[in-house]
């Protein structure tokens, strides 16, 4: 991992691992306020169950600790390729704020409806519209923008726009 003298990162993946990290924990963040009446530990709970089944829901802090580590790990995946493929999603765009909203909403739909009905969570049916508006809104601003202002100012100061 290179660090510039500057001590800022100069590299792709630093500012990839960095990256991720900030959406990562922004998503968290933004699942645990709105849903503020669940323990943040249910949360990731929940999100270790689609690994280990119905028995993480019940289970201890490893299960907690699990949750953040698959959490974490998808949202380095959607920062990685979202990065990386921004100068493509740009050209054929045009607006760095559209991107961002594209990238919340495919992130939600990857999500939704490819990675967790294929865990063990399975598929499970939408009946309100306004939690699902509120869940491609916290992606769109805990995924997709951040990425999109980091990207855009590393591809722009590498003159690679």
């Amino acid at each position: 991992m290179s660090v510039s003298t500057n001590n800022k990162p100069s590299n792709t993946f630093t500012i990839i691992l960095l990256t991720g990290l900030l959406t990562g924990t922004l998503d968290a963040l933004g699942a645990i306020i709105w849903s503020h009446k669940i323990k943040a530990a249910s949360i990731f709970k929940y999100i270790a169950s689609g690994a280990f089944g119905k028995e993480a829901l019940d289970g201890g802090n490893n299960m907690v600790w699990w949750g953040i580590f698959f959490h974490f790990i998808i949202a380095f995946a959607f920062t990685a390729v979202f990065y990386l493929y921004y100068p493509k999603f740009l050209s054929v765009l045009k607006n760095k704020y559209l991107v961002a909203i594209v990238f919340g909403l495919i992130t939600w739909l990857v999500t939704n409806l490819i990675i967790v009905p294929l865990s063990e969570i399975g598929w499970r049916p939408y009946h309100h519209v306004l939690p699902v508006l509120i869940g491609m809104t916290i992606l769109i601003l805990a995924i997709g923008l951040p990425i999109v202002l980091i990207a855009d100012k590393q591809y722009s100061k590498r003159g690679k726009l």
